[in-house]
């Protein structure tokens, strides 16, 4: 007999996962299919920051979406972990965007006013006052902008704890499940091929991050979705070398447990190379050495490399498709997938119900809305 789904999630990273969490939570009979293991391409290469104020400089859908997202974090870890039994390591000890010449500074101003008008705790602090909270931090550093709502969590640890919640809640999940195309009825989908047979369901949701794109495009449909590829590295040190995740020129330092520090992270677009080069890693390194001297001292631990799904306008492609009846898109968070999967899993879950999302902003993430006709350079000089 034919097993029919209310859904079908292609693609097991951290938005995939989420979905199939906030689908199963809501008593759904969902399938989350992954091509490899469960969160093994830029969910386990993630930092897990949660910048929603240190990331973005500007007021905008992205901003409102990001805040929305982060304040679901705390009550989400402690779910996740009664569900699942893993422990996202949820930190909130806010984030430092430093500055180190007068026109970062003068930027930080600027996203400091914006933030508070928008109703965000955003405080500037002098090089003094900076380095009294981070005493490791470089001297030349001309001050900060400290965003004490945002913070960090185990990027691997909350992908797969989305997905064993999922499992415990009845979802059916199946790793090395490789999607082929999807099954098309009468100007709808109906289901995914699959290496191992045809599995049917009433929706299907795409968030299988850059592959996102070229399953759709096999159906005749557009969602641009290109790689960047990013490099990071690890190292160790007895006490930690700072408290706070730090954003500087080039790089971001983000302190996780047992002294551990992850620092990234380099971004090569229109790539799906996850080599780690000598030069990238190289050009982290001293980056990192300008912002903490200390890290020079450390022990050296490992470096990898991940693959963003970035989109055109650098916003994620989020809602049902235009041309195609029951599937939903939810790719291209670039570097913001560990941060928006909470929300992006209800907004999937809402749609799978029929019930009509809420907020005027989020028309901004439609999959028909225009876009550049060139694809975005990204100026930042990091990832995550």
């Amino acid at each position: 007999m034919t097993r029919k789904y209310d859904a079908i999630i292609v693609g097991g990273g951290v938005i995939g996962s989420s979905i199939a969490y906030h689908m199963a939570a809501r008593g759904l009979k969902v399938a989350l299919l992954e091509r490899e293991r469960l969160g093994g391409q830029a969910s386990s290469a993630a930092a897990g920051m949660l910048g929603a104020q240190a990331e973005i400089s500007e007021p905008g859908p992205l901003f409102e979406l990001s805040r929305r997202s982060r304040s679901l974090f705390p009550e989400l870890a402690i779910r996740l972990r009664e569900l699942s039994g893993i422990d996202i390591g949820l930190e909130r000890k806010g984030l430092l965007r430093v500055a180190t010449t007068e026109q970062e500074m003068n930027s930080l101003l600027h996203t400091i006013e914006f933030q508070r008008g928008a109703g965000e705790q955003a405080d500037w602090l002098s090089g003094n006052e900076v380095r009294r909270l981070e005493p490791g931090l470089s001297p030349d550093i001309l001050g900060a902008m400290l965003a004490e709502g945002d913070g960090h969590v185990l990027a691997p640890e909350l992908s797969l704890a989305f997905a064993k919640a999922a499992a415990v809640l009845g979802a059916d999940i199946r790793e090395y499940s490789e999607v082929q195309s999807l099954v098309l009825e009468q100007g709808a989908v109906s289901g995914v091929r699959t290496r191992d047979g045809t599995l049917y369901g009433e929706r299907v949701v795409m968030a299988a991050g850059t592959w996102s794109g070229p399953l759709l495009a096999q159906a005749g449909l557009a969602c641009p979705i290109y790689p960047v590829q990013g490099e990071c590295f690890s190292v160790l040190s007895h006490a930690p070398l700072v408290k706070a995740t730090i954003f500087g020129h080039g790089c971001y330092l983000v302190p996780k447990k047992g002294g551990r520090l992850i620092v990234g992270a380099t971004m090569n677009e229109h790539s799906y190379d996850r080599k780690v080069t000598a030069g990238g890693i190289g050009g982290l390194l001293a980056a990192a050495i300008r912002l903490l001297p200390g890290i020079a001292a450390a022990e050296w631990e490992s470096a990898w490399s991940g693959l963003r799904p970035q989109t055109a306008d650098g916003l994620p492609f989020i809602g049902g498709h235009q041309d195609l009846l029951h599937v939903y898109v939810a790719a291209g968070h670039y570097r913001n997938g560990i941060l928006l999967s909470p929300i992006t899993g209800q907004l999937a879950a809402d749609w799978a119900e029929g019930k009509a999302a809420e907020g005027d902003y989020l028309e901004a993430f439609r999959l028909d809305r225009p876009l550049p006709k060139t694809e975005r350079v990204n100026q930042d000089e990091f990832a995550h």
